[in-house]
């Protein structure tokens, strides 16, 4: 969100004040469409570069304040997490070097920032979804502490009226509530803009809908998040479900997300596209009321159209329409918010050369695409390409269903770079860009792939936070040369290249994968659980997950001291369990956890956040720990000859 004014709307008469203004900015648009009054004949891109900020340790560092403050390019501004900035370029022509101007823009500002970073003690990181981040990361203290950031979450927060709930299946399954908008902040994209005339904005904004998908099928760079493998690109799911104000009710009335892909292909007007958020969703801030935009046409002035702007960057359309003034003469473009940040600087802007190219291709071979493909194809290919990458099925036009990998390399790179011709772009450049995508495509390296890839060698869930850490490593040394993601070397089993893999809190170190009982259960459960699963204790929940108690296998023969004896066995597991426990919080260091169960002389400590148990740690895990730091104190080997794994 670009604007720093502004403010709750606290009131009925403020939100009918802002709204009366919201109108009368939407009327004065109309007008200076009907009356020519937007800039036209020149085509204009740009982009704004989202990036994590990490520690030594490779997890999110909240320390974006402290690195603007060391005197940045005022492009370099602030994201709704500390641990986010943002890259914003200056507008470039279309045609020529002008994708070769994107990346060395993009690259200097890039620069500039891991300097200043550098001198915070973090570094900077392209990835959709950071490997590290953790949900104690997204706290209000982890937002970056500006006004706007904190209204804006309370005013989801207030239309929500509800904790968040997100929800994400593939290999692996994620379930998390969460108290606030921060879930916002997992995600950094690589948002793309094309200045378009008025005259032609329904076409082309219904081409950039339909290339979407295929877009990004070959841009996936976000498998992952908080450990689960989900889908190719997470952030789609993740970023609709952190900032989703419907609240479950009746099924029958339909209810639009606030981010969205659309409802239709658009008639003839962007102004058809505003009327449409208008009506379907609620404002929910404000800002200082401006002159009149109607008054200040009729003056000859050109009108901010503040109110407009401000609505417009709170309803999050995949492709978004947008308004702006450039050297004081107003027009139109279209935002592409679909596509992740990464994995370097070169495969972005092969990512925005495909995009660009492929919407003007597909205008020049249909001119209109309404007539060739569906509206409800598109939209649907986009939820397929994001969970299956360049594995999708993608309904094409014409009524075909075919994969987005055969799609991009039979059919779409030819149309794009026909569609760079069109745009005047050099032809080195063309050849360029779309050989990076032409190349990812054909060895199947997408990101998303070359992320798994090296996490499974890594070790994967087996060795949980470790692998993770050394993954966000990997992944940030492979992007200091700048190469692109299919020129990255693969990470093979049994490679450690943070030379530090020993776990420093607990939450690294305790077990997540936990069986419990209730207290109303039989003992005999709790025994059997304990033997079916070789372990020596068992937390005990109540209904709401709240930790209630503790069973360990010392109360069992205390308990029964005959283990015939049916009717203890019966009893329910309230009768035994410890209900005076001592608990940590996930952050709490494995140093000092050890140092409590030792004072206390506890074989295990559990771990809980809001009052509900999120892990276990125990003395079989602080074994496991010291038979890893002595191994880790033996001199080296030469790993076996594992063969790589394939894309």
């Amino acid at each position: 969100m670009g604007t720093k004014n502004v403010r709750p709307l606290g009131d009925p008469d403020a939100i009918r004040e802002f709204t009366s203004r919201l109108l009368a900015d939407l009327k004065a648009l109309e007008l200076m469409i009907e009356r020519g009054a937007l800039e036209s004949g020149v085509t204009r891109i740009g982009a704004e570069q989202e990036v994590f900020l990490v520690d030594s340790e490779r997890n999110a560092a909240p320390r974006g304040p402290n690195v603007l403050a060391t005197g940045l390019d005022p492009r370099i501004t602030s994201e709704f997490g500390a641990f986010n900035l943002e890259i914003n370029i200056d507008p470039i022509a279309m045609g020529g070097r002008c994708l070769r101007d994107m990346e060395q823009q993009l690259s200097g500002l890039l620069d500039s920032l891991k300097t200043g970073a550098a001198r915070q003690g973090v570094d900077v990181l392209l990835c959709g979804i950071l490997p590290t981040l953790r949900p104690e990361d997204l706290g209000r203290e982890s937002m970056t502490p500006e006004n706007r950031y904190a209204v804006i979450d309370d005013a989801l927060g207030q239309l929500r009226g509800e904790d968040y709930r997100v929800y994400m299946k593939g290999v692996d399954e994620l379930l998390i509530d969460h108290d606030s908008s921060m879930l916002e902040a997992c995600n950094t994209s690589f948002q793309l803009h094309l200045q378009v005339d008025a005259a032609e904005f329904a076409q082309v904004y219904n081409a950039s809908l339909l290339a979407a998908a295929p877009v990004l099928a070959v841009a996936t760079n976000s498998p992952l998040v908080f450990g689960r493998r989900l889908w190719s690109e997470s952030r789609i799911a993740l970023f609709q479900q952190s900032v989703d104000t419907r609240r479950a009710g009746a099924g029958a009335r339909h209810f639009e997300p606030r981010v969205q892909f659309g409802r239709d292909w658009l008639e003839s007007s962007p102004v058809e596209l505003f009327r449409d958020d208008i009506a379907r969703y609620r404002v929910l801030v404000g800002n200082d009321p401006s002159v009149d935009p109607l008054e200040e046409l009729k003056a000859g002035r050109i009108p901010r159209l503040e109110a407009l702007q401000l609505f417009n960057s709170t309803v999050y359309r995949w492709i978004r329409a947008c308004y702006g003034i450039t050297d004081g003469v107003p027009h139109l473009r279209i935002e592409n918010r679909i596509l992740p940040a990464g994995p370097t600087v070169a495969d972005e802007v092969a990512n925005a050369a495909f995009w660009y190219g492929l919407v003007r291709g597909l205008i020049g071979r249909y001119s209109d695409v309404r007539e060739f493909a569906r509206f409800d194809h598109a939209k649907g290919n986009l939820v397929s390409a994001a969970r299956l990458g360049l594995g999708a099925p993608l309904c094409w036009t014409e009524g075909r269903e075919i994969g987005a990998r055969r799609l991009v390399l039979d059919e779409l790179l030819e149309l794009a770079s026909d569609g760079l011709d069109r745009l005047g772009v050099d032809p080195s450049d063309r050849n360029h860009y779309l050989g990076i995508i032409e190349h990812r495509v054909s060895s199947r390296c997408t990101g998303s792939a070359w992320t798994l890839a090296a996490y499974e060698a890594l070790g994967g869930r087996e060795r949980g936070v470790a692998s993770l850490r050394e993954l966000t490593n990997e992944m940030l040394r492979a992007q200091q040369d700048g190469a692109p993601v299919h020129e990255w070397p693969r990470v093979r089993p049994g490679d450690v290249s943070t030379g530090d893999a020993i776990p420093r809190q607990v939450h690294e170190l305790m077990s997540t994968d936990l069986l419990t009982v209730r207290a109303a259960d039989p003992i005999e459960l709790a025994m059997s659980l304990m033997q079916w699963r070789h372990v020596r204790h068992i937390p005990v929940e109540d209904d709401d997950r709240q930790l209630v108690g503790l069973v360990t296998r010392g109360d069992l023969f205390r308990h029964l001291a005959d283990p015939g004896d049916a009717a203890r066995r019966a009893a329910p597991v309230s009768d035994v369990m410890c209900r005076d426990l001592l608990t940590v919080p996930p952050h709490t260091l494995v140093s000092d956890a050890l140092a409590i169960m030792r004072e206390r002389g506890l074989s295990s400590l559990p771990v809980v956040r809001d009052g509900r148990l999120i892990g276990l740690v125990t003395e079989r895990d602080f074994l496991g720990l010291a038979a890893r730091m002595a191994a880790k104190a033996q001199p080296r080997t030469e790993a076996p000859n594992v063969p790589a794994p394939s894309w």
